[in-house]
C-alpha cells in the first residue's frame, strides 16, 4: 500500500538540485565556466529571467548604470534604437525609447528559493541558519580540509555520515544538544524522506524545503557536490556527498527545534496554506525585463560594431616578408594580445601566431618530488599521458613557521616566541620592499629548467605506465597531436629559422585564486610544460618526417624553443636553448632584447588600470614597479586576468593586425585556405566555446552580482582547509569571482569573429549540439568574415545574415602610448595606421 508521500522521488530530486548548485572546483583546480550553466539549454535571456526568479541573482547592471553608459557615450544612440526596432517594430520607437531612457521601474527581486524556510522565522520565531550554519560550516571545512587541521576525521574512507557517527558513539561530547536527533543517527534511522516528515510533514513541500536548505549555503553545498562526482578534484580525497550533508542538517535542524520547543512543535508544513507553488513554474516576461534586454543588446553591439567595422575597414592585405627572423607561438588568452602586438610592432620581420595553450598536448604532469600529479590540458579532457620531470637541481624554499610543528601546544608556544618575532619583522620589512618568498606563487616555479622530461614513451622501461597512465607519447602520437596543431593555425610552411612555442602562467602573493590566473587550457596551470613538450615533438627526426608525409615540411635548420610568459610580472623564460644551432643561437641572442623590449611596453600599457602606477613614466622603470607589485603582499590586484573580455577571433593575423583591441580580445590563428572543409575549425570552436565562453560568463555574471555569483571583496576572506575561501570563519564558501578581478570588466558576452564562409562555419557548428548549444541560444555570439569579399554575417535564429556596421569610419592612432596616458577606461577600437 502507498503511502501519501510516495510522490517524493529522493534520487531525482537531488539529481536536479546537484545540477542547479555551483559547480566550482577547490580553489587548487580553479576553472572559468559559466556560472548559470544549469540553464544553458535555455536562450540566454529566458534563462536569466528564470535564475534570477528563482534563486534571486542579478542577471543585468541596473537601469541606473545602463543609462549613466548611455549618457557618457558607452551606449551608441544609433545602436540603441536599432535595437528597439528589431525587438519592438519601428512604429514602437519612441514609445520604447521613452521607456529605455526615462521610465521608473520596481526593481526588487523577490526569489521563489528561500520563501519556505523563511517561515520558520516568520512563524516560529527561530533563525534556524543561525543556530545551525555555524556548526554545520565547520564541520564540514573540518572534514574536507587538504593540510590545516592537525587530526583528521575516524572512518574517513566509509564517508562523511559514517564518519560523523563514529565520532559521535565514540566521545564524551555531542554534535547535538539533545537526544532525538542523535538517537535518529546512531541508530540509522535518517533517511531524508522520514527527516522531512519530521520538519515539514507534508510530502508536496519537500522538494522546495530542501532546495530553501541547501541554496542557504550554495558554496557549501556546491562543494560538496563537485568533491562527490570528482573526488581526485582534493589532493587528500575525501568520501562525501550531497546525500549525507542533507542528512546531517536535517538533523541539526530537528535538533535546533527540540533545544528550543522541547519535541512537541508543529511542523512546518502544517503552518503554510498554499503548498501547490512550484519554484520552477514558468516565469513571465516582464516590461522590465524587456527595457533590460535593450540595454544590454546595445551595450554589446556598440563595441562589437566598432570591432566588426574596424575589420572592414582595415588593410586585409598580408605583408609577405622576404625572410621571417622568427615565428612565435602564444596562447589564445587576452593578455597575450598585446604581447603579440608589440613583437610584431619592433621586428616588422616576425610573425605570431595564436592557440589555446596546451598546444594540442593532453597530458597529467608530475613534478620530480611529487606524490601526485595534475592535469595540463582543458578540464573536459581526460588525458591517457603522464609525463614526469626528471633531474631537477631547484630546491623549494621553506618558511620554518610555517612548519606543521607550529601547531603543538609545546612547540608551538616556542615557534610563536622566537620565529614569531622573526615574522612579525619580514612582514613589516615586505611593506617598504616586497620581495619574492617560499610563499609567493610563481609560475617559474612549477617546472625546473634544468629537468628532463619523460616524453618520449619508451616500451622497453622498468616502468612505462603509472595508475594506467602511459609514460611519455609513442612518435605517432606526437606526430598526430603537432599536425593538428601546425594545421589548426595555418603553420604548415614558410617556417622562420627559430620558431618560439610561449605558454603563461602568473605570480602573486597572498591570492587565494591564484589558479584562475594560470592557463585556462592547462586546467589552471601554467603552461611552461605543455610549450615544452611541443618544442620536442616538433623538433624530433621521426615526427618531422611523419608531418612531411602530411604536407608540412619543416626544414632542417629550423628549431622550437618553448618558453614561459608570466603575465604578472612580464617576464619570459626560455626552455632547452642548448639545443639550438650555432646559427640559431645567435638569431635567438638577437631576439632576446626584442623581447625585453615588448615585455616593457606590454608592462607600461597594463600600469594604466593600476592607480599606485603612474603611466608617464618610462617603460623600464613602469616594468618595474609592476614586478614589485606581483610579490606584494598587500597588493589585491596583481594583475587584472581577464577583465574586459569581449572578443574571441579565429582567423589570419591580417584580419585584426590593424586594430587596437585594448587587450580584449582572444585570438586563435586559423587559415581557412589549410581546411576547406572545416574540419579543425570544429576542434578549434569546440574547445573555444566552452573555455573563453566560460572566462567570459563568469566575469558576466561576477560582475553584474558579485555578492550572489562572484565572491565579494578579497579583504575579508578566510582560507578555508585549502580549497575555498569565506567572509570570516563561519560564512558560506564564495564561489565565483572577487570585486578585484571583476571591477573594470564591461559585463558584456562573447562574440566569436571567424573566418571563413558562413556555410561551412554553419555546418561546422552544428556537428556537435553541445557546442552548437552556445551559439544557438546567445550565450555567445558569432559573426563570420568571409574571406574573399570580406562581407561580414551575423548568426541569429539558427542562420547567417548580412550585418551592415553603424559605424562607417573609426578613429586612426599611429601611436598608443599617448593614448594609454590618457585615461584608465576602456578605449573604443582604433585603426593602427
Amino acid at each position: 500500500m502507498k503511502t501519501h508521500h510516495s510522490s517524493f522521488d529522493e534520487h531525482e530530486i537531488l539529481h536536479e538540485l546537484k545540477h542547479y548548485l555551483p559547480a566550482q572546483a577547490p580553489l587548487k583546480d580553479f576553472v572559468h565556466h559559466n556560472t548559470l550553466h544549469a540553464f544553458q539549454h535555455l536562450k540566454f535571456y529566458k534563462a536569466i529571467r528564470k535564475a534570477s526568479k528563482i534563486f534571486g541573482y542579478k542577471v543585468f547592471l541596473s537601469l541606473d548604470e545602463y543609462r549613466t553608459l548611455y549618457h557618457s557615450n558607452r551606449v551608441n544612440i544609433a545602436i540603441l534604437e536599432k535595437v528597439i526596432v528589431e525587438r519592438m517594430g519601428e512604429e514602437y520607437l519612441l514609445d520604447w525609447k521613452e521607456k529605455v531612457l526615462q521610465k521608473e521601474y520596481d526593481t526588487l527581486i523577490s526569489p521563489r528559493v528561500g520563501n519556505l524556510r523563511a517561515n520558520w522565522k516568520l512563524i516560529h520565531h527561530i533563525d534556524m541558519d543561525l543556530l545551525v550554519h555555524p556548526i554545520l560550516f565547520r564541520i564540514l571545512c573540518s572534514f574536507l580540509d587538504q593540510g590545516i587541521s592537525i587530526w583528521s576525521f575516524p572512518n574517513i574512507h566509509k564517508g562523511f555520515l559514517a564518519s560523523i557517527r563514529e565520532m559521535e558513539r565514540n566521545t564524551f561530547t555531542s554534535f547535538f544538544k539533545t537526544t532525538r536527533a542523535r538517537k535518529l543517527l546512531l541508530e540509522g534511522h535518517c533517511k531524508i524522506e522520514d527527516l522531512l516528515k519530521i520538519l515539514v510533514g507534508d510530502a508536496l513541500l519537500y522538494k522546495q524545503y530542501l532546495y530553501d536548505q541547501q541554496f542557504a549555503h550554495q558554496g557549501w553545498s556546491g562543494m560538496v557536490s563537485v568533491v562527490e562526482d570528482l573526488p581526485q578534484t582534493l589532493l587528500d580525497h575525501k568520501k562525501i556527498s550531497t546525500h549525507d550533508l542533507i542528512v546531517f542538517e536535517l538533523l541539526l535542524e530537528i535538533d535546533a527545534l527540540d533545544f528550543k520547543f522541547g519535541e512537541n512543535w508543529v511542523t512546518l508544513g502544517s503552518t503554510i496554506k498554499d503548498k501547490t507553488k512550484d519554484i520552477f513554474a514558468e516565469v513571465p516576461e516582464t516590461e522590465l525585463n524587456q527595457v533590460l534586454t535593450i540595454w544590454q543588446d546595445a551595450f554589446e553591439w556598440t563595441y562589437y560594431d566598432q570591432v566588426l567595422a574596424g575589420i572592414e575597414l582595415g588593410n586585409a592585405t598580408k605583408r609577405e616578408v622576404e625572410e621571417k627572423s622568427f615565428q612565435a607561438m602564444f596562447c589564445i588568452d587576452d593578455r597575450e594580445c598585446s604581447i603579440r602586438r608589440y613583437l610584431e610592432k619592433f621586428d616588422t620581420g616576425c610573425e605570431t601566431f595564436g592557440t589555446p595553450g596546451f598546444f594540442g598536448v593532453e597530458f597529467y604532469y608530475q613534478p620530480e618530488h611529487a606524490n601526485s600529479y595534475t592535469k595540463q590540458c582543458p578540464a573536459p579532457v581526460n588525458p591517457k599521458f603522464l609525463i614526469k620531470e626528471l633531474g631537477s637541481k631547484k630546491k623549494e624554499g621553506k618558511d620554518a613557521h610555517f612548519t606543521k610543528h607550529t601547531h603543538s601546544l609545546l612547540s608551538g608556544w616556542l615557534f610563536s616566541q622566537t620565529l614569531g618575532f622573526w615574522s612579525i619583522f619580514r612582514l613589516f620589512l615586505n611593506i617598504f620592499r616586497p620581495s619574492m618568498s617560499a610563499a609567493s606563487v610563481s609560475s617559474f616555479k612549477h617546472m625546473d629548467k634544468e629537468s628532463s622530461l619523460t616524453i618520449e614513451h619508451n616500451h622497453h622501461h622498468s616502468h612505462p605506465r603509472k595508475d594506467e597512465l602511459q609514460i611519455g607519447f609513442t612518435v605517432d602520437e606526437m606526430a598526430q597531436r603537432m599536425e593538428g596543431l601546425l594545421k589548426s593555425i595555418g603553420l604548415v610552411k614558410d617556417f622562420a629559422p627559430i620558431v618560439y612555442i610561449i605558454g603563461h602562467g602568473a605570480s602573486s602573493v597572498n591570492n587565494t585564486h591564484y589558479a584562475g590566473y594560470d592557463c585556462g587550457a592547462c586546467c589552471g596551470r601554467p603552461g611552461s610544460v605543455n610549450a615544452r613538450v611541443a618544442s620536442y615533438m616538433l623538433n624530433h627526426v621521426e615526427v618531422r618526417k611523419i608531418l612531411a608525409s602530411k604536407g608540412i615540411d619543416i626544414p632542417e635548420t629550423t628549431q622550437f624553443v618553448g618558453g614561459l610568459h608570466d603575465t604578472t610580472r612580464d617576464e619570459i623564460l626560455f626552455f632547452d636553448e642548448n639545443i639550438l644551432s650555432e646559427k640559431n643561437k645567435i638569431g635567438h641572442q638577437k631576439n632576446e632584447p626584442l623581447f625585453v623590449k615588448a615585455l616593457d611596453f606590454n608592462a607600461k600599457e597594463r600600469s594604466r588600470r593600476f592607480e599606485s602606477i603612474d603611466t608617464k613614466l618610462t617603460a623600464e622603470e613602469i616594468h618595474d614597479k609592476i614586478r614589485t607589485r606581483s610579490v606584494s603582499l598587500f597588493e589585491p590586484r596583481p594583475e587584472l586576468n581577464h577583465a574586459t573580455n569581449a572578443i574571441c577571433i579565429v582567423g589570419r593575423r591580417e584580419l585584426s593586425k590593424d586594430l587596437f583591441l585594448d587587450r580584449r580580445a582572444f585570438m586563435n590563428s586559423y587559415n581557412y585556405k589549410v581546411d576547406l572543409d572545416g574540419k579543425y575549425l570544429f576542434n578549434i570552436l569546440k574547445a573555444a566555446a566552452p573555455v573563453c565562453g566560460g572566462i567570459n560568463l563568469e566575469y558576466y555574471f561576477s560582475r553584474v552580482d558579485n555578492q550572489k555569483l562572484g565572491a565579494g571583496s578579497k579583504l575579508p576572506h578566510n582560507v578555508m582547509g585549502l580549497f575555498g575561501v569565506a567572509n570570516g570563519i563561519d560564512g558560506d564558501l564564495r564561489p565565483g569571482l572577487p570585486s578585484q578581478m571583476i571591477e573594470v570588466h564591461d559585463p558584456i558576452r562573447m562574440l566569436f569573429i571567424v573566418e571563413h564562409f558562413p556555410d561551412v562555419v554553419l555546418n561546422t557548428i552544428k556537428t556537435a549540439p553541445e557546442t552548437y548549444e552556445w551559439f544557438n541560444n546567445e550565450w555567445v555570439h558569432l559573426a563570420v568574415v568571409n574571406p574573399e569579399t570580406r562581407a561580414i554575417f551575423r548568426f541569429e535564429n539558427g542562420h547567417f545574415v548580412p550585418y551592415q556596421s553603424v559605424n562607417k569610419q573609426l578613429d586612426a592612432v599611429s601611436d598608443i602610448e599617448p593614448l594609454l596616458e590618457s585615461h584608465q577606461e576602456n578605449f573604443p577600437v582604433y585603426l593602427i595606421k
